[in-house]
């Protein structure tokens, strides 16, 4: 009996990702009537928004009719349209969770959703039963390879139909599925990483090492302005981190390096917004304090965009594309320092050859150390933080270029002395250079409210240059 009137509520189960929702259902003397899928009230209640794509009916003239355990590679909801059914869901995902196991009646004032990967089973408890379900891909033969089963009988899933197996009507393919220790999981879906052999394609590389669910590519295996690389099957992926970039601020403002910034940093941002908006997957993407003027002392994550230079203008409208794409971080770092060439192992090589140099002292911000970076962006990937754009630099005081060269000269056991303060005009002048901001100072606030804090500039420098990475004396 459909029990009328009911709040719409989710229940979680025992299955990571599978929960459980009571449904309105109205009543009277001619029937009833049901909201079977409601996007905006559903997702205030938790449930993903998964994009269905495809609506199915099962039909089973008779009670005892058991179909499955079937793991099909994408999501699904799943609610009943007339009589009333023992559901079983299985785990057959890899990872802790493999094998637990759900069973619940459901009659139409119910539905569940059921993730990727967890098997799914139904045995009809009455007549004329129908089972119906949205899913978010479309049914292929292709896919049918992706499918992971499991033996409706299995003894190790103990699942306790009310009607014998033996008694019941069963399929032939269902009857020869595999018992859970010959089940082969079904793995995650991959999160790729491009710009693999950059400074922060290396850090990432590093603190996801062993995860076979991370997949890194360089230029050799995705080019971001060959049109071809973007031809992959995309519904094996949940998420893409985009550590590539036209990084070469001053060749910007030549011809050539202007079209190669543009089509690195937008056009091809724009190819990766699109797959992502078009296969509902995650996408980060790592910005730049170039994005603003530096006026201001400090610069927010919702500053207005005030670019000095092609470079900035490029990555400021490769921020702009992000933002649109539903599932997105915005990882916006400044005075980036990694596995390479950059300004601290240059000041390095100078101190352990006794050159003294000349520094800009007027530039002010942070470094962020790749490091850092790599674990802030595995940190919102794996705590559901919101999505959104966050600042992050590594934390204290505020410095100067020349402050930091000299930081370094005194862990290489020269003096501070050594390094001379200039003014960027005077550095700058008579060369062919873009313009920079002169504050590029990142709150951390939002990041640290996500949960991620990161380590003390200080600190993190005198590690680097402890490290093989950073020790770069003569």
């Amino acid at each position: 009996m459909v029990e009328f009137s009911k709040a719409l509520t989710a229940h979680e189960t025992a299955i990571p990702g599978v929960v459980l929702f009571d449904l309105p259902v109205h009543g009277d003397n001619r029937g009833w009537f049901k909201e079977n899928w409601q996007r905006e009230k559903m997702l205030a209640l938790g449930l993903p928004d998964f994009g269905p794509v495809q609506n199915n009916i099962s039909f089973n003239e008779k009670a005892g009719t058991t179909r499955g355990i079937h793991a099909e590679p994408w999501d699904k909801f799943i609610s009943v349209a007339t009589g009333r059914i023992f559901g079983a869901w299985v785990d057959l995902r890899e990872g802790p969770s493999f094998g637990a196991v759900f069973t619940a009646e459901l009659d139409p004032s119910q539905a569940i959703f059921i993730p990727r990967g967890v098997g799914n089973a139904f045995q009809t408890l009455e007549d004329n039963t129908a089972y119906t379900y949205l899913v978010n891909d479309h049914w292929s033969a292709d896919a049918q390879g992706q499918y992971t089963f499991l033996n409706l009988a299995d003894e190790t899933a103990a699942i306790e139909w009310p009607i014998p197996l033996e008694q019941a009507e069963l399929s032939d393919k269902d009857k020869a599925h595999p018992r859970m220790a010959d089940v082969v999981p079904m793995a995650p879906r991959k999160t790729l990483v491009l710009g693999a052999d950059g400074q922060l394609g290396r850090a990432l590389r590093e603190a996801y090492a062993g995860d076979p669910s991370v997949e890194f590519a360089g230029r050799a295996e995705f080019d971001l302005v060959d049109p071809a690389s973007y031809e992959r099957n995309w519904k094996n992926y949940s998420t893409i981190v985009n550590a590539a970039a036209y990084t070469a601020v001053d060749a910007a403002e030549t011809p050539e390096g202007r079209r190669l910034a543009w089509e690195i940093n937008v056009s091809a941002v724009a190819r990766l917004a699109k797959v992502a908006v078009e296969n509902r997957l995650t996408l980060v993407h790592v910005s730049s304090d170039y994005v603003f003027d530096g006026i201001n002392e400090t610069h927010p994550e919702d500053e207005p965009f005030s670019p000095l230079g092609v470079y900035g203008q490029t990555k400021a409208a490769g921020d702009a594309v992000v933002s649109v794409v539903p599932q997105h971080y915005i990882v916006r770092t400044s005075w980036v320092i990694g596995e390479g060439s950059n300004f601290v192992r240059t000041m390095n090589s100078l101190a352990g050859r006794g050159i003294k140099p000349s520094v800009v002292n007027d530039q002010i911000g942070r470094l962020s150390f790749t490091e850092d970076i790599a674990a802030a962006i595995k940190h919102l990937l794996t705590s559901g933080a919101p999505f959104g754009t966050y600042n992050l630099s590594n934390e204290g005081p505020a410095q100067s270029w020349a402050d930091i060269a000299a930081d370094v000269y005194a862990a290489a056991g020269s003096h501070r002395t050594d390094v001379t303060g200039v003014g960027t005009a005077e550095y700058f002048a008579g060369k062919d250079a873009a313009p920079r901001p002169l504050n590029s100072v990142l709150p951390l606030d939002k990041i640290k409210a996500a949960g991620f804090r990161p380590r003390n500039s200080g600190d993190a420098l005198h590690r680097y240059l402890d490290s093989p990475s950073g020790e770069v004396r003569q």
